[in-house]
């Protein structure tokens, strides 16, 4: 995307990033702080949390904070206690970016693993519901937020043998939609489907292992859609599903 952000688009703006420790999630949260976000960052590796926290930190952006949750185990108390400590600590939530998910295996539906397919779903499905249900009242203290889903361009067309991630990512955009439809004249939450397209990350050279990394776009390269779906610049952009 041509877009060039102002320096200031994010200042004072509260923005929660799933996935924050690696691939798409880190460099959106690092691009988000050095724009002026206090971005909270959210993963199941804390050590990779604490790198992320350490760069922005040295880079004089503002302070991060650090959420270390596993999505696959992740209870609906466990992310209404984060919640309220959000609340006490920011009082509201001006953007949240859904991108962790994880693959899973890539066979024949009769053939899937039972506990795999639950584990993808609660991963790339229930647990982006129970944050955007639990997280619903703090997006609403904004005077404008953006909620953006990041899916695939097999959850837009399921695939075959891609199994339970296409699948989570099909019914996320359906939750998407209907999200966008509840809030569209009724609040000040924008919300969007980003589908990033082929990205150098580790997801994507395990799903295409004899893919040549050097042929696909770097996070960096998506930076410019990020920003402008994350900033007011987009704050006329509702219901929509963007192409990385």
């Amino acid at each position: 995307m041509d877009y060039t952000a102002p320096t200031a688009l994010l200042k004072d703006k509260i923005i929660l990033v799933t996935g924050a420790g690696d691939g798409i999630g880190r460099v959106a949260a690092l691009t988000y702080a050095s724009y002026g976000a206090t971005v909270v960052l959210l993963g199941r590796t804390t050590t990779k949390l604490e790198s992320v926290y350490d760069e922005i930190i040295a880079s004089g952006a503002p302070e991060p904070g650090i959420a270390p949750m596993d999505l696959a185990t992740a209870t609906p108390d466990e992310i209404q206690k984060l919640a309220e400590v959000m609340e006490e600590q920011y009082g509201r939530l001006d953007g949240l970016l859904h991108n962790a998910a994880i693959l899973g295996d890539r066979v024949p539906v009769e053939h899937y693993d039972i506990n795999t397919w639950m584990k993808v779903m609660q991963v790339n499905l229930h647990a982006v519901f129970l944050l955007t249900r639990i997280f619903m009242p703090l997006l609403r203290q904004s005077s404008s937020a953006s909620l953006l889903f990041s899916s695939s361009g097999v959850g837009a067309t399921p695939r075959a043998y891609w199994g339970a991630y296409s699948v989570s990512k099909y019914a996320l955009e359906g939750l998407a939609k209907l999200l966008m439809e509840e809030l569209e004249n009724a609040s000040h939450i924008r919300v969007n489907i980003l589908n990033p397209g082929g990205t150098r990350t580790s997801m994507r050279a395990t799903a295409y292992p004899n893919e040549d990394p050097a042929t696909l776009k770097a996070p960096e390269d998506l930076m410019p859609l990020y920003l402008y779906l994350m900033g007011d610049d987009s704050e006329h952009i509702k219901g929509e599903t963007l192409q990385g």
